[in-house]
């Protein structure tokens, strides 16, 4: 895992000591999370463990010890650990029990989807009513085109935001600043969802939202530990270790072939994410980890895989905070695509709650709904798992329908952004 070649100045340049620093940080908020003492118990009581997780490594960014843009920890994180972290967690889902869920899911994550697509062309209009300044760029580095691109990862992910760049040939300046908006807003609304995610009883039962469903799912994993869990020994920990980078390998191998395969045979498919390496990667580990969920290897969570899992997804956590930088919040040259961003957000947040309240959807699947699209599968799982370990494969296989619907409901958004800026 060698440092990036890039020069930075920031204090840590190799990427062995900034994971280093990265466990000992995480290391730290497990202790006092877990600590009796009165101060850490009052704190933690405010503060989830888990944006505490997410928030000091983008400290160590913002004050350029450790520089999140020219660190690998992200990419190793997201291409190694975060599909073993899948497979180990979705092997043991009854996926009877989530279908069971019943369509408050679906209808949340499409609310979403839909509020990403209206948002942006709402935003550009309350904003260039300000400031019409705003729209006096045109060409390659006009703001909506900009936008474009950030609806593609709002809804989809890097393929799709991508994609975006090409269909409406987005200047390589204005896409830059969108991926920063992109960047701080995302991460900013995932960090008030794992708040949120800490209080969803309280909010749950203001709202009067039916949660029995999720409930019972809960129920049902958690009386199946009680009566199988047990002390893993170190051959469970070799067999959950050769599942889970097993299967990731192997992903990986028909990734490197499917995605190529596609770009070359059905370039078309490019508006679906199928020429993407890292969506077949999601997509297989995800179909390999439901095929085993169906056998005896299903079995090694009673030996804790999904607690190896955890480790994995926390570390995931950690290097997505260290991409974060908090002083750009307060860059005057980007404050409008920040206002924009803020309440092209702030338009999609609003229709998930209005939504999540008219059909009494739990806030889980108002969280994840709203994640799958905008985080997409690296940090869906990361918030359905803040609610519970065992809801984790249900922001997967969400997240992955987001690749599906990416580029198409972005070139939608696209297009009225066009009709709004012209």
């Amino acid at each position: 895992m060698s440092s990036s070649a890039s020069v930075t100045s920031a204090l840590v340049t190799n990427d062995a000591t900034a994971l280093g620093i990265l466990a000992v940080v995480l290391g730290f908020v497990f202790y006092t999370s877990n600590s009796s003492h009165p101060f850490w118990k009052k704190f933690y009581k405010f503060i989830p463990a888990l944006l505490m997780c997410y928030f000091l490594p983008s400290l160590l960014n913002t004050f350029n010890i450790i520089d999140g843009d020219t660190s690998q920890l992200y990419f190793v994180a997201s291409r190694y650990l975060l599909p073993a972290c899948l497979v180990l967690l979705i092997l043991s889902v009854d996926l009877k029990a989530i279908l069971s869920l019943g369509p408050k899911a679906i209808i949340m994550f499409l609310t979403g989807t839909v509020g990403i697509v209206i948002g942006g062309p709402i935003a550009l209009l309350i904003i260039s009513s300000i400031n019409p300044d705003v729209l006096g760029v045109t060409g390659p580095e006009a703001v909506w085109r900009g936008m474009t691109t950030l609806a593609g990862s709002w809804i989809g992910g890097g393929a799709n935001q991508a994609a975006m760049k090409e269909i409406y040939e987005a200047g390589g300046e204005i896409f830059s600043i969108m991926v920063t908006v992109d960047v701080i807003v995302a991460n900013i609304w995932m960090a008030v969802l794992l708040f949120m995610a800490s209080k969803a009883k309280e909010i749950d039962a203001r709202t009067g939202a039916d949660t029995t469903a999720l409930e019972a799912l809960k129920d049902k994993v958690e009386k199946y530990h009680a009566e199988n869990s047990r002390i893993p020994s170190l051959n469970d920990l070799m067999m959950i270790a050769a599942v889970g980078f097993g299967i990731t390998g192997l992903a990986h191998l028909f990734a490197d072939f499917l995605g190529p395969f596609f770009e070359a045979n059905y370039p078309w498919t490019r508006d679906y994410s199928l020429t993407s390496k890292f969506f077949w990667l999601i997509v297989t580990v995800t179909t390999i980890g439901l095929a085993m969920s169906f056998s005896p290897v299903r079995h090694l969570e009673a030996a804790g895989a999904s607690k190896v899992a955890t480790v994995f997804l926390y570390i995931l956590v950690a290097t997505i905070g260290l991409h974060m930088d908090v002083s750009k919040l307060f860059d005057v040259e980007n404050l409008w695509y920040f206002a924009i961003g803020i309440i092209w957000m702030t338009v999609h947040a609003s229709f998930m709650l209005i939504v999540a309240k008219l059909i009494k959807a739990p806030l889980f699947y108002m969280a994840v709904g709203s994640q799958a699209n905008v985080g997409g599968a690296a940090s869906a799982p990361v918030v359905a798992a803040a609610f519970h370990p065992a809801l984790a494969p249900v922001g997967v296989l969400l997240a992955v329908l987001g690749y599906a619907l990416g580029t198409y409901m972005a070139w939608m958004c696209g297009q009225i952004l066009q009709i709004v800026a012209t």
